[in-house]
């Protein structure tokens, strides 16, 4: 039950309405905006007002740093394209001061990636969020021929479904990932029985189609050795994270090498 309200207790945090605030001011690739509270790795994207009822989505937003004391968040940049239409012009205009920075867009709505379905309907059925099934992440797998998961297709299941959130199952610990950053949110305590494996992850979907070759094509053989190789690409520099591998499976601390804490 101590698991469950806290997990509970976390996606209340995280389902609270979207964040936004002015951007502050732009270097480049990067801005400032004022933030009461936010987590290194909320993702969100940046609205230029064009005239007075008039907004458009200019870039992707993602937090890379929060001062607690000044409460600024620095945000690194990058294109947009949950929207792209090849058939409509785009536009010149450019991020200004005063425009405004939406974060956490997304964030009421969740996939989960479990080994068995017990986890899966145990999770699930304890934590108030908008749960996507997993079975159309198969689905988008498939048609990107993708048997085993790469960040791009989490992704691609964002733009497809509107999540914000993504739940990863190992090792009897929940993490709480934003989507398309990759960012863990949160490690939480989930101390379930894990009896069987299904792979790549829990779902109904059969067989999920191959590519010939490429990154992505092959099956996938282990389910968390994958789950935690990808989360330490994306969080090379989360301490919390690198002290789970240590103090865990011998067999995974050949991952501690690729962590840059310190640096």
């Amino acid at each position: 039950m101590k698991t469950i309200l806290l997990l509970t207790f976390i996606c209340f945090e995280l389902m609270a309405s979207i964040i936004k605030a002015p951007v502050l001011s732009v270097d480049g690739e990067t801005i400032t905006a004022k933030i009461e509270k936010v987590d290194v790795g909320v993702s969100g994207f940046v609205v230029h007002r064009i005239a007075k009822e008039h907004t458009s989505i200019l870039k992707n937003a993602t937090v890379i740093a929060y001062d607690k004391e000044k409460k600024i968040a620095t945000l690194k940049m990058s294109n947009f394209t949950a929207l792209r239409n090849n058939s409509l012009p785009s536009g010149k205009w450019k991020i200004v001061v005063g425009d405004e920075v939406q974060l956490a867009f997304g964030y009421s709505r969740a996939l989960l990636i479990a080994p068995s379905e017990e986890i899966y309907h145990r999770i699930t059925k304890s934590v108030r969020i908008q749960w996507v099934h997993s079975d159309l992440f198969a689905t988008v797998l498939s048609y990107r021929g993708h048997p085993t998961p790469l960040k791009e297709d989490f992704e691609a299941m964002s733009i497809a479904t509107s999540v914000g959130l993504l739940f990863i199952y190992l090792d009897k610990k929940l993490y709480t990932i934003d989507i398309k950053s990759f960012k863990i949110l949160s490690i939480s305590d989930a101390p379930l029985t894990q009896d069987s494996v299904k792979l790549p992850f829990y779902s109904r979907v059969e067989k999920i189609e191959a590519n010939w070759f490429g990154a992505g094509s092959n099956e996938l053989t282990e389910y968390a050795p994958h789950y935690y190789k990808l989360l330490v690409e994306y969080n090379k520099k989360n301490e919390n994270f690198y002290n789970v591998i240590k103090e865990g499976d011998a067999k995974l601390h050949y991952l501690l090498k690729n962590f840059e804490i310190g640096k």
